[in-house]
């Protein structure tokens, strides 16, 4: 319901922003030169960029929903091993046993609906994991 209500909104800004956009100004131009190298209409390039936005944009909202019902282990191990460590090198740092951590990364797969620590690793690729690689262990939050 909520992805048809954002197409629709997105439709009515697209008719907008179609009389908005110039060719004189930097968006308007990026567009022109893509219907121009795709041979496609502008309107139809910027439908589709905007589908696209969208899509991502709920996607992102749907992961930052999941990264809520982890706990505040499970967070921060998932952003170790989103920083590519090791568990016995998330193991090490946190101060835990390599099976304890096995067990977040299990609890963590399931509550993402995930089957490997790649597919973690790619879900959550475009997310700044940067302040736990610095061991900073004050105000841990993503940036996505």
């Amino acid at each position: 319901m909520a992805l048809w209500y954002h197409l629709r909104r997105a439709a009515r800004s697209l008719a907008f922003a179609s009389r908005v956009f110039r060719q004189d100004d930097e968006i308007g131009r990026a567009l022109y030169a893509l219907a121009e190298r795709e041979q496609r209409p502008e309107n139809e390039i910027a439908a589709d960029l905007l589908s696209i936005a969208l899509a991502r944009r709920q996607a992102a909202e749907v992961n930052l929903q999941y990264w809520h019902t982890l706990t505040p282990r499970e967070q921060e191990v998932t952003a170790l091993v989103c920083l590519n460590l090791t568990n016995a090198e998330i193991a090490e740092r946190l101060v835990v046993s390599p099976e304890t951590v096995k067990t977040h990364v299990k609890n963590v797969l399931y509550k993402l609906h995930l089957h490997s620590k790649a597919e973690l690793r790619q879900l959550l690729s475009d997310w700044d994991f940067s302040a736990w690689g610095a061991g900073k262990e004050s105000d841990h939050k993503v940036s996505i």
